[in-house]
């Protein structure tokens, strides 16, 4: 159902998205495929550090039996860094409706699914980008009206706004009311 194009005493919400990102071996895009090898890599090097006597070879092996094993995520996600400055802070794959990626995002929480010493195809992890704080107007069909930069004007004093559509993998990750506006959009 199609909102009112006015929106009067409208009360906002700010929230924060999540999308998470997951890059397997049929990653096509170069991006992706880069951060994959790497992460790969890494994954390999940081194992025999926890693992030298290579007892285990599963990544769900070494939760399981291995001590400390948890710190994979943290090691292997520093084989992200640069290729996280190459987003220059915008979530990838999500677009405005004009066709331009626009949601910046804070933070980030690198996983790894699954991975396997023995074989490459097995290297599963996702990158879970957290966006900003985002005044959220209104739901109209599937697409949200928000704005990206809280509070600016243009030089007609109106509020700059995107619209993008809900998609797999991206979620309202929080949500805080605020108090009703008497602007009306």
């Amino acid at each position: 159902m199609m909102s009112s194009p006015i929106f009067r005493h409208m009360e906002k919400a700010i929230i924060r998205l999540l999308y998470r990102k997951i890059i397997t071996i049929a990653s096509q895009e170069p991006w992706e495929k880069f951060v994959f090898e790497n992460t790969y890599k890494e994954f390999l090097m940081q194992v025999q550090t926890i693992n030298p006597d290579k007892k285990y070879f599963t990544f769900g092996e070494l939760m399981h039996h291995v001590p400390g094993a948890e710190k994979l995520h943290f090691l292997v996600s520093a084989s992200v860094i640069g290729y996280l400055k190459q987003l220059n802070s915008k979530v990838p794959d999500i677009i405005n409706s004009v066709g331009k990626k626009f949601l910046p995002f804070k933070g980030y929480k690198f996983e790894i699914i699954n991975s396997d010493t023995r074989d490459l195809s097995k290297h599963q992890i996702a990158i879970n980008f957290i966006t900003e704080p985002l005044p959220w107007y209104d739901t109209i069909d599937n697409q949200l009206l928000v704005s990206v930069n809280a509070g600016v004007k243009d030089e007609h004093g109106e509020i700059l706004t995107e619209m993008f559509s809900m998609q797999p993998y991206l979620s309202i990750y929080s949500l805080k009311k605020t108090s009703a506006d008497d602007t009306t959009i």
